[in-house]
């Protein structure tokens, strides 16, 4: 029996998942006390004690620690995480009571250099062993954690990091990628001058590092109040500096446990190895499977080495039973005619698929290799709930093409541009009533401003996401991309203004927009339109300087696809570069009541990116 069919049962709800759905919105504080119960954890008293978006009260007389909840009760000498790179031979196993014992020994050495509830401790890491346990170390602190992948320039991650006066900075030297060692000293190096809130930096691989987790004392954790701030993450910065988006330790815990217990059936005696950077929520996710009782494994590497079906190698050596991995990623293997054929993936029972949209012609392939016992999980979230809206569970019927179903507890529906809600055709994706983990704020925003203009300008009191999709007639959701300018690139999401800087600091350069424009085929095209100085013209050398700066000062995967020089760039009447009517025209689309252009500054330049998309749909 699957964990979902257990919670149904435990919580007294009977048919099948859409009365068990239904249940879960319609009385949220029913469905997350079981929860709470089913999974042991000890939360008494009320649930929701104020229902209001933004600003829901969750258990306001719960204590909780994130880090206890992965921690207590774990069998000692079973696994918990697998470090695992592209060479085979460096892989390594730490239990659970190894990990609870380094956690512990790295709380005390953070202890010992004042850190305590509140202060922010950061990493510039790889995604290893190490950053799970300086994770769960802080947190078992009730400080908040923060974490940018070492593929991160020293700008972008400073431009994160200067935010939240760091008292501590846990860094990696260098990364692995492709077959080479990335040495990235001179970026900790600059990064650690920029913050001058720093007492210490602590250098993982390091005599320090192995000093700092070698003390044999008590895991001694924080608790602290549901709501308390847990860790940062940040937004891609498409306009501005990066949003820093706070979630407190028992919203975080709840929903990813939730999502990894119930939707994807996770526990003890299974291992989860999803494909990620710690820049991307899909890490936190990761970690948040450990809530479980489930196994993890860390990566250090790319999926494609030594061949383009690294991953499903790795898969087939660590004995994984949860595979996730992004669009991009199967459709490099299909290409290459490789894949999960010719790997013994025996204990594999679910291939996960988040990022960006799934094209139904890549599903059906992949199903067609891995057989009919291993299920395909399509699932759609954000960083902003750092979990999932839509997915699959071990009891649905998955389509081709399609999510299916809304997840437990999110009152998921499409509305019109009106906020009515609609059914077979595209509307925004809306949130009607609050989830545990939706932001506490945003760091910096004391007035709560950013945090409405963000999500509830459209709609009062309505959660709109930024995602266009249909509810289809069979209960489905169709995911059409980002109704916002977000740039998504192979399942990784990037900001525009990280791509902006170093273009835009180059003399030949004026000013320069990006695009990322997911196409009809599954594809998707990120073309960079350049306004260049008078008298500059954009040959291969200058080209490849604007590429070199993107990759130098942002990373390789902001490397546009195409440059462009264009006339001009639209603005709004403040000077807001107007992303997202350009995004719509390169599409086809019709901009629509929503666009004014008595608002823009030059509005025939539209016409100009409009011809443009035409051309590249008719070739």
């Amino acid at each position: 029996m699957s964990r979902i069919e257990e919670l149904a049962r435990f919580v007294g709800v009977p048919g099948g998942y859409d009365d068990l759905w239904a249940w879960s919105v319609r009385d949220l504080d029913g469905f997350w006390s079981g929860v709470a119960r089913h999974l042991g954890l000890d939360l008494p008293g009320p649930v929701l004690a104020e229902e209001r978006m933004p600003g829901a009260v969750w258990f306001p007389e719960a204590r909780v620690s994130y880090a206890a909840t992965v921690l207590d009760g774990r069998p000692e000498d079973e696994v918990a995480v697998v470090g695992a790179c592209e060479d085979p031979s460096a892989t390594v196993e730490i239990t659970w009571g190894e990990l609870r014992r380094r956690t512990a020994s790295l709380a005390a050495t953070l202890r010992d250099l004042g850190v305590g509830q509140g202060d922010r401790v950061v990493g510039f890491l790889p995604n290893t062993p190490d950053a799970v346990v300086a994770f769960l170390a802080t947190a078992s602190l009730g400080a908040t954690w923060s974490v940018c992948g070492m593929d991160y320039a020293a700008s972008a991650a400073r431009s994160r990091f200067e935010q939240l006066d760091p008292v501590v900075l846990v860094h990696a030297s260098s990364y692995v990628h492709g077959g080479r060692e990335h040495d990235r000293s001179d970026v900790v190096a600059e990064l650690s001058a920029a913050l001058p809130t720093l007492r210490a930096v602590l250098e993982v691989g390091t005599p320090a590092w192995d000093d700092a987790l070698a003390s044999d004392v008590p895991f001694e954790p924080v608790a602290v109040a549901f709501d308390h701030p847990l860790w940062v993450l940040f937004s891609s910065g498409t306009t501005g500096r990066p949003k820093g988006i706070v979630h407190g330790h028992g919203g975080a815990l709840l929903e990813q446990a939730k999502v990894a217990a119930y939707h994807f059936d996770l526990g003890p005696g299974e291992r989860l190895f999803w494909f990620t950077t710690p820049s991307w929520m899909m890490w936190n996710f990761v970690v948040g499977a450990l809530l479980t009782g489930a196994s993890v494994v860390t990566y250090d590497g790319s999926p494609a080495h030594p061949a383009t079906d690294g991953l499903w190698a790795v898969a087939e050596r660590l004995g994984v039973t949860v595979v996730g991995m992004s669009p991009g990623y199967v459709a490099a293997c299909q290409k290459a005619g490789v894949g999960p054929a010719g790997h013994d993936l025996s204990r594999l029972r679910r291939v996960g698929i988040s990022g960006s949209t799934f094209p139904a012609s890549s599903h059906e392939q992949l199903q067609a290799e891995l057989g009919p016992d291993v299920q395909i999980c399509s699932i759609s979230g954000g960083t902003d709930v750092v979990s999932a809206f839509v997915g699959t569970a071990p009891t649905l019927p998955v389509w081709p093409g399609e999510l299916s179903r809304p997840c437990l507890g999110v009152a998921l529906d499409a509305f019109d541009a009106e906020g009515h809600p609609v059914r077979g055709e595209v509307g925004e994706l809306v949130v009607t009533r609050p989830m545990p983990s939706m932001p506490l704020c945003f760091w910096g925003d004391d007035d709560g401003s950013r945090y409405h203009e963000a999500y509830f300008d459209t709609f009062s009191g309505v959660w709109r996401h930024g995602d266009w999709i249909t509810l289809t007639d069979h209960g489905s959701v169709v995911i059409h991309g980002r109704s916002d300018a977000t740039l998504n690139r192979n399942g990784i999401r990037m900001g525009s203004g990280d791509i902006y800087e170093p273009v835009e600091a180059l003399l030949e350069v004026r000013e320069a927009l990006v695009i990322g424009l997911e196409e009809p085929d599954g594809g998707y095209w990120m073309p960079l339109f350049v306004v260049l100085a008078d008298g500059v013209e954009l040959d291969e050398a200058l080209d490849a300087r604007i590429r070199d700066a993107v990759r130098t000062h942002a990373s390789p995967r902001h490397v546009p696809d195409v440059v462009i020089a264009a006339p001009g760039i639209p603005h709004t009447r403040t000077g807001k570069k107007l992303e997202v009517p350009v995004k719509k025209v390169l599409a086809g689309q019709d901009l629509g009541s929503s666009y004014d252009p008595g608002s823009v500054d030059v509005p025939e330049l539209i016409d100009w990116y409009r011809t443009v998309g035409r051309s590249r749909r008719t070739r």
